[in-house]
């Protein structure tokens, strides 16, 4: 019997392991959707701000928390990324649905992410609460010997 306990064990250890190199790159991927979630909505509020402007002077980052002041020339169009480093020319109003859009999209991935992540924490602990099992099992085991 102990024998296929100490099977199980080692069986659960790499098991183990394997859940916590998904549980890594899960969250890496999270990280990634939320960077490009936090750009996208400054984009889009950057663009509501443009659309119902009072002034034709804006800040724009320069780096480093740093901005410089400048003035809007042309509002009618914006140029912004799609992905893959291209770039695309469309009206204000198109590349504001078009950014609320892919929010829509990246909102939708997160979600998922973090249920996949929590289906994997929660077989985590389940296979660390079955590996306390085996070992108190096995050390008990032992002390009868």
């Amino acid at each position: 019997q102990s024998e296929s306990a100490e099977e199980e064990i080692r069986r659960l250890i790499i098991e183990l392991r394997l859940l916590e190199g998904t549980a890594e790159q899960i969250q890496a991927r999270l990280n990634l959707v939320n960077t490009a979630l936090t750009e996208l909505n400054l984009a889009s509020m950057a663009l509501e701000g443009i659309e119902n402007k009072s002034s034709d002077h804006i800040f724009v980052p320069i780096g480093g928390g740093s901005y410089i002041k400048a003035r809007l020339e042309d509002t009618d169009k914006v140029v912004y990324g799609i992905g893959a480093g291209v770039t695309i020319e469309k009206p204000l109003k198109e590349a504001k649905e078009d950014i609320a859009n892919r929010i829509s999209e990246l909102n939708k991935a997160k979600v998922a992410l973090e249920q996949q992540l929590s289906q994997v924490f929660v077989r985590l602990q389940e296979g660390q609460n079955k590996l306390q099992e085996l070992t108190s099992m096995l050390r008990r085991a032992e002390m009868k010997k």
